[in-house]
């Protein structure tokens, strides 16, 4: 099934590499594709990783097996299969995990815990296992490519490849975060959003960089929207060299431990933007702020409800400034809110205040900016002071056509 590259796509930045990282990319051939579906990215020793998962109750052996390989801190190598998910497959499914991971790990010469693996695809169908062995042995000997390689073998429906880029300065050291992400339905994470991966050669103690990504996370990956379904194998790695040779970053006090959650922070927001940018049939990129909400997390569930509302999302597809489908949506968050409090904005353009239609509302210049592909949605709930920021897709007919045909 040929797609058409979503109309809200991004040029692949330029990336530097990052020392102690590896890229290399194999033709498996888990789907009948003429493509590189795998993607082998080797480690440099004492490289930390942090990750956070799907909360799924029906997860994939691969974030079964990576939420207990985090909790060590310590990476050498990643395995990312593409067009098959290896989710809801059982003992075979683990069987072929583990197969990989002892195969890179003796080629290494590392544990096999050090060996991350991720898949994505169609769910319930097992990894196959000879597919696996032989790509993973194309890989090992291929020669190394660049970021958007990596970045393209690791899509399924995706239509356009994704990279995001940031850097800091740690101390006197300037450390540099490069970051890859596939994603483009079933996106309602969690946690995170299907698979991304950030690597830095910044030097930082694994349970502080936990942590920055758990917080990063929050406001980034754990903001996004498509369709209102969670994968079963949402991951989000990152790992950390340390071959800048900064003094190791262990906590907020340590020199420049600012500088980088924030470098970190804008990663993980770019590559969350790129996901929602390539929505299946996407059309228009939505950002939803919710202000006056009695916490942050309020207003994030808020927003989330407004995103996830398939009437909202057809009303901005249809370019219709239907404020009445937003009060609807604030109304089943479950979230305080109090009708005689709560106003709407499209564009910068109040349509209701305080509970009420705007006396003088002209609806001229919001059906302009629901014409554009950039649109602005703003929700005041006089609550209190908590905000957010969440960021969705318009709903069209071609995620019909996506998802009807998705195995075929």
């Amino acid at each position: 099934m040929e797609l058409e590259t979503s109309p809200l796509a991004q040029p692949f930045p330029d990336m530097p590499a990052i020392n102690g990282v590896t890229l290399r990319v194999a033709k498996a051939r888990y789907k009948e594709w003429d493509r590189c579906d795998l993607t082998f990215v080797a480690l440099g020793e004492g490289t930390s990783v942090a990750g956070v998962f799907t909360q799924s109750a029906c997860a994939s052996t691969e974030v079964e097996l990576g939420r207990v390989q985090v909790k060590s801190g310590s990476a050498r190598a990643l395995i990312v299969n593409a067009g098959n998910s290896n989710a809801f497959t059982g003992y075979r499914g683990r069987e072929a995990v583990e197969a990989i991971q002892a195969q890179v790990a003796e080629e290494l010469g590392c544990e096999a815990n050090d060996v991350f693996v991720s898949s994505t695809g169609v769910i319930g169908v097992p990894l196959p296992k000879d597919k696996a062995r032989e790509g993973v042995t194309s890989a090992l000997t291929a020669e190394p490519c660049g970021w958007e390689d990596a970045a393209s073998a690791i899509n399924t429906t995706d239509t356009f490849n994704k990279g995001a880029h940031s850097s800091a300065i740690v101390g006197e050291t300037r450390v540099e975060l490069s970051g890859i992400i596939k994603g483009s339905g079933m996106i309602a994470p969690d946690m995170a959003t299907m698979l991304g991966y950030i690597f830095t050669d910044a030097n930082v103690e694994p349970a502080f960089l936990q942590e920055l990504l758990s917080a990063a996370n929050l406001q980034t990956f754990s903001c996004i929207t498509v369709d209102g379904d969670t994968s079963t194998s949402d991951t989000v790695l990152v790992f950390a060299t340390g071959k800048a040779e900064n003094a190791q970053i262990t906590g907020w006090e340590s020199p420049g431990a600012d500088a980088f959650a924030a470098a970190l922070n804008d990663v993980c927001r770019q590559l969350a933007q790129l996901v929602v940018r390539d929505g299946e049939g996407a059309s228009k990129f939505i950002t939803v702020r919710v202000s006056g909400a009695v916490s942050d997390d309020s207003a994030r569930r808020v927003g989330l409800a407004i995103a996830n509302s398939p009437l909202v999302k057809t009303a901005v597809a249809g370019e219709d400034a239907n404020w009445g489908r937003v009060v609807m949506a604030v109304g089943k968050a479950g979230e305080p809110a109090d009708r005689d409090k709560l106003s709407i904005a499209f564009g910068g353009v109040w349509a209701a205040r305080d509970g009420l239609p705007v006396e003088d509302y002209d609806e001229a210049p919001v059906t302009q900016h629901l014409k554009g592909q950039e649109i602005d949605l703003a929700v005041e709930l006089g609550m209190g002071t908590g905000s957010a920021k969440v960021w969705t897709c318009d709903l069209t007919h071609g995620y019909i056509s996506i998802n009807a045909d998705y195995r075929s």
